[in-house]
């Protein structure tokens, strides 16, 4: 489930943020970046502040730059969860956006991106986007999956995973604990056919990865880490 973890260090939402632009693919408006031309493709899956975060965008345009195509879509239609809205918790604001309903948006998202010839997919989702990447992990829509401090993931969740994955945990974070990644790390242990990769990142907090302050030099490098081992992941599965 979703708690106060999700909520903290709201981003600021900036839809001219990042050097991409937003385009509709498959039904939804999406932030893209990098060259079309190019066979691989990244799905980054947001948390429940959507798609115009900058720090999601940033972390789209440096993805692209290692010559992936990035498409980061609008999950929630415009309507990403508000903190200033006190009327409308994440229990309410979540019976609308629900990460089923992520899952199932993403298939015609995955069509379109082939239809541009792409042949190789990966996807990686934070918080809420965790639960919708595993979802195409275990139907093995996307050649390989990155989560990055997931929520609403499951034991059984890893049990079906079919598809190289990553799992990018923080020391403190009560939605998916240590002690439960630690879990996730040894069924992947026991599927020698998955590559798997699981780290916990010490002294960061739930939703370190993209909700950061860019003016601490300790938050940015935390969250660079993270980025770079997600990035590697892709480079070294997400192949052509």
């Amino acid at each position: 489930m979703l708690g106060p973890q999700c909520c903290e260090n709201p981003p600021v939402l900036n839809p001219l943020s990042g050097s991409g632009h937003v385009e509709k693919l498959g039904g939804l408006d999406v932030y893209v970046s990098g060259s079309p031309d190019s066979n691989k493709c990244v799905l980054l899956v947001s948390d429940i502040y959507g798609y115009e975060a900058p720090n999601l965008r940033a972390l789209a345009d440096k993805v692209a730059a290692s010559g992936f195509y990035v498409v980061v879509p609008d999950y929630f239609y415009g309507d990403p969860y508000d903190p200033s809205h006190q009327d409308r918790s994440v229990p309410i604001w979540i019976k609308d956006h629900g990460p089923d309903k992520g899952f199932e948006d993403t298939k015609p998202v995955l069509e379109a991106i082939k239809n541009k010839g792409i042949t190789a997919i990966g996807a990686a989702g934070m918080c809420w986007g965790g639960k919708v990447v595993v979802e195409l992990s275990k139907e093995e829509l996307i050649q390989a999956a990155v989560l990055l401090h997931p929520t609403y993931v499951t034991v059984d969740d890893i049990k079906d995973v079919k598809v190289p994955i990553a799992i990018l945990g923080a020391e403190d974070d009560f939605l998916t604990p240590p002690a439960l990644v630690k879990q996730f790390e040894e069924i992947l242990a026991s599927k020698p056919e998955v590559s798997s990769y699981v780290k916990i990142f010490p002294n960061v907090s739930h939703g370190w990865t993209t909700r950061y302050d860019i003016n601490d030099p300790e938050a940015v490098k935390a969250a660079e880490e993270a980025h770079k081992e997600m990035l590697d992941w892709f480079v070294t599965y997400v192949k052509e």
